[in-house]
């Protein structure tokens, strides 16, 4: 299945429920899209599209079904997952495809250890109502993984629910996949990321004091921590940043700055054309562009007239940067 051009929706009001009794005056009857959808990318969209179009079947509300942590978070806690969208981009993607609404489940010990009969009666018939279920064609669930797509088709029809299971998408000859996206992204491949998203690929983070030595240089960055287990490649990207609502350029570096202290991973972003004290502030930082890999200089005058020709190639290339098939997801609003 090839994919399609891919934009994102006008928003609509948009209900968040946590939890396995959520107020079902909001999302009463509901067919829910079921998935982790971290990256919300072109194949989860798919079946969130079918989900749409089978709540329009039963005249019901859209929305989806999704968990916190991921799943693999919960099993493998010491080995962080590279998030594509953690909650809050996650959700504000969601916000703004034209659903209903979003329930979000905690992944703990209990919800590990349901059988996917439990799963399919207690949780998503008795507790949260649904009418319809969608889910894609590699979708688990229930202690040990042992609800498989047919099988959430066949009981989840014998307990009353419209089901719908949603095929493999694929495009420029491989899957589109989480797993791909995030491949690409530990590459520097933030274009072909974004053909796989449909989307630029966007980090929400706090902006954090640093040491300051961007102003002495002329650089004076924006610095904020990517989330734990971000495997980012290190070097330099083209960048927007959206800041009170409007988007603005920039170049930034992601890495340990090697020519200084070699510490700990940092995104240091520096915005064009632009002044102003951000620190505490939570922005949206947008990837529109591989320039290169981290490099450490012999002086901070070589780094200097590195970052000049760095924010050259910047500019030229969001000069370029087409809208589609990546369109810009810049501004996100929360939640």
């Amino acid at each position: 299945m090839s994919a399609p051009g891919s934009t994102l929706s006008h928003e609509r009001p948009f209900t968040v429920v946590r939890g396995a009794a959520p107020d079902v005056r909001a999302l009463a009857g509901a067919v829910a899209a079921v998935g982790n959808f971290d990256g919300v990318h072109l194949g989860h969209k798919a079946v969130i599209g079918r989900a749409q179009a089978l709540a329009a079947r039963l005249g019901r509300p859209a929305c989806v079904l999704t968990f916190d942590p991921h799943p693999r978070a919960f099993f493998r806690p010491d080995e962080p997952i590279f998030p594509l969208t953690p909650e809050p981009v996650k959700l504000a993607l969601l916000a703004r495809m034209g659903l209903d609404g979003a329930i979000v489940l905690p992944f703990d010990s209990a919800l590990a250890a349901m059988t996917a009969q439990d799963f399919l009666a207690d949780l998503f018939v008795r507790r949260l109502g649904l009418s319809g279920v969608v889910a894609g064609y590699d979708f688990h669930f229930g202690n040990n993984r042992q609800g498989t797509p047919a099988f959430l088709a066949e009981q989840g029809r014998a307990l009353g629910l419209a089901v719908d299971i949603v095929e493999p998408m694929a495009l420029e000859g491989g899957p589109v996949s989480s797993t791909a996206i995030r491949r690409a992204l530990a590459e520097g491949g933030v274009e072909q990321a974004a053909r796989l998203l449909g989307y630029r690929w966007v980090v929400r983070a706090a902006v954090q004091h640093g040491d300051k030595r961007g102003r002495t240089l002329g650089y004076p960055t924006a610095n904020l921590r990517m989330a734990p287990g971000c495997a980012l490649r290190h070097g330099i990207y083209a960048v927007r940043i959206a800041i009170d609502g409007a988007v603005h350029d920039g170049v930034a570096s992601f890495g340990r700055r090697p020519t200084f202290d070699d510490g700990a991973p940092l995104l240091e972003v520096f915005v064009f054309d632009w002044s102003g004290d951000l620190y505490g502030r939570t922005v949206d930082v947008e990837f529109a562009a591989w320039l290169r890999g981290e490099l450490k200089f012999d002086s901070a005058e070589a780094l200097v007239a590195r970052m000049d020709k760095d924010s050259l190639e910047a500019r030229a290339a969001l000069a370029r940067a087409p809208d589609v098939p990546a369109p810009s997801a810049l501004p996100l609003r929360s939640v």
